[in-house]
């Protein structure tokens, strides 16, 4: 070999190299996880089956009916005015399709995880990774802002009765987080709490209280969990049909007139804000492991808890607009305040006793959830194993749910609720834009899988679930800029993490595998 031989050779072996490192690094990136290798390790992991469909449906509407039927009917009604009522199956119907797309993963393979779980099986490691961290996002930081506005909920509650102390009824501003602002009667109070780093700190003791409660009652069992959620639940809907039974008598027709004020854009606004009101569905996929017969009671679950608030929410629409002039309608608490206006105080107060039994079944589901997904995640190596383990007597993650209560709390003591509802509201629907595309996936890559439900009219369904999900995603990335940063923030920690340690994890955990394999 010449000199000149030796100069053309080394650069293009060091090509060759490179070329090659990078050939390996996307195929690792890009690697799935055998649907059937995930529902031997679901059938082997430990966790006890007690869920069935019913079960499920309570779970999604404990998950759903939260805030938002008590809250965020009022700001979409002051947006569409009587035409909410077509705004609330609007937003349905963009549910509906993503709805449709959880329902036939969870029954095709009836492992925790939800989205994580098929995005792995459909689109390789990495953005499975970043589904989960997104998930994390929504299920943690949903926690985080619902928990602050059960403490506001909870002290308004208390302030009914005049027996209490003051100490008790109006606490120090710093023990207790204002759900809304930091300003109270036109005064900005956050100059009276303590800051760190500039953020203001409000200790919440409610909420540690109730968080302490939702960690013991998910530590103890899905069977526990699953009875509180239900008689919360129970007491929803009671709440609910008091409201539109009542109601219903003091509807007069002519608040329906004009049934547009705003004209179509009002209308299509107000179903871009109460689509946050169902979400919560896909939280059911995650209890996957825990289900009995997972197969037929997922999608009994899913859609089943879908209808249900879908028809919960236009009888509360129909009544609210009836009851109420589009004028007089109380966007922090429209349906108390609506039977207040009629001189029905004790359905009033009895709503506000629904408002937090809502809010804590939402708190329920979406611990509950944020445990199974990151469980998950450990067991897939992205994640320390020590969240893998199962309490011996309760087979339940017991490490997690405390590790996950623990940042709830911490968390509950910085964020604000307002960015934090946001921040759920971007991670929900990319979590739905990605599960209604790995659907198109897997129905191209492996055809002939058993598939126990099926989503009707595919590809269209799933094509219209990410058209309406993409469109709300941008609209929303329009409006809320601050959030929108925050949320890109977040995905670029989430890859750096992945960079720093879950991708070496995943190569330390295969090349053990291939030593097991050689003995």
């Amino acid at each position: 070999m010449t000199k000149n031989d030796d100069r053309d050779f080394a650069p293009n072996f060091a090509e060759k190299i490179e070329v090659g490192i990078i050939s390996k690094l996307v195929k690792n990136l890009l690697k799935i996880k055998n649907p059937d290798n995930m529902i031997k390790q679901a059938q082997d992991g430990g966790l006890k089956k007690t869920l069935g469909a019913f079960d499920l449906i309570i779970l999604g509407v404990g998950a759903i009916i939260g805030s938002g039927i008590f809250t965020v009917a009022g700001i979409a009604a002051i947006e569409s005015g009587p035409s909410l009522v077509i705004s609330m199956i609007l937003a349905s119907l963009a549910c509906v399709f993503s709805a449709l797309c959880y329902s036939e993963f969870a029954a095709m393979i009836p492992a925790s995880g939800g989205a994580y779980t098929y995005t792995y099986a459909t689109m390789g490691e990495f953005m499975a990774w970043i589904i989960g961290w997104v998930l994390m996002l929504e299920y943690l930081v949903g926690y985080i802002a619902v928990v602050s506005a059960w403490s506001g909920y909870f002290m308004q509650f208390i302030k009914g009765f005049s027996f209490l102390p003051q100490w008790l009824t109006n606490p120090p501003v710093y023990l207790i987080h204002d759900y809304s602002t930091l300003v109270k009667d036109g005064v900005d109070i956050a100059t009276q709490v303590p800051h760190f780093l500039g953020i203001p700190i409000c200790v919440n003791i409610p909420g540690i209280l109730i968080s302490i409660f939702i960690i013991a009652t998910l530590i103890k069992g899905m069977q526990e969990s699953k009875n509180m959620t239900g008689i919360l639940v129970v007491i929803k809907i009671a709440v609910v049909a008091a409201f539109v039974i009542t109601g219903f008598f003091y509807i007069k027709p002519e608040n329906w007139t004009p049934f547009m004020p705003n004209g179509f854009s009002g209308m299509f606004a107000s179903a871009f804000t109460i689509f946050f009101a169902y979400i919560g569905f896909d939280a059911i996929a995650t209890a996957a492991e825990e289900t009995k017969n997972p197969q037929k009671n997922l999608p009994i679950g899913i859609i089943g808890s879908l209808i249900v608030c879908t028809i919960c929410y236009v009888l509360v629409a129909l009544v609210l607009t009836g009851m109420v002039p589009l004028s007089a309608i109380d966007t922090q608490a429209p349906i108390a305040s609506a039977m207040a206006m009629v001189g029905q105080n004790w359905v009033a107060g009895f709503i506000s006793i629904g408002a937090l039994t809502g809010l804590t079944s939402v708190l329920l589901v979406l611990m509950l959830a944020g445990t199974r997904i990151l469980f998950s995640m450990s067991r897939d190596n992205f994640l320390p194993k020590v969240f893998q383990k199962v309490h011996p007597k309760y087979q339940t993650p017991h490490v997690l749910t405390y590790m996950v209560g623990a940042i709830c709390i911490i968390g509950s003591l910085f964020l604000d609720i307002q960015k934090a509802a946001d921040l759920v509201n971007f991670g929900a629907v990319a979590a739905f834009i990605v599960v209604c595309v790995a659907i198109l996936i897997l129905r191209k890559t492996d055809p002939n899988r058993h598939r126990p439900f099926k989503v009707p009219c595919c590809p269209y369904f799933p094509i219209l679930g990410i058209l309406c999900c993409g469109g709300l995603m941008l609209y929303s990335m329009s409006l809320k800029k601050l959030s929108t940063i925050l949320f890109v923030v977040w995905v670029l920690i989430g890859i750096v993490f992945y960079s720093v340690y879950s991708y070496k994890q995943q190569r330390k955990a295969e090349l053990e595998t291939i030593g097991e394999n050689n003995v």
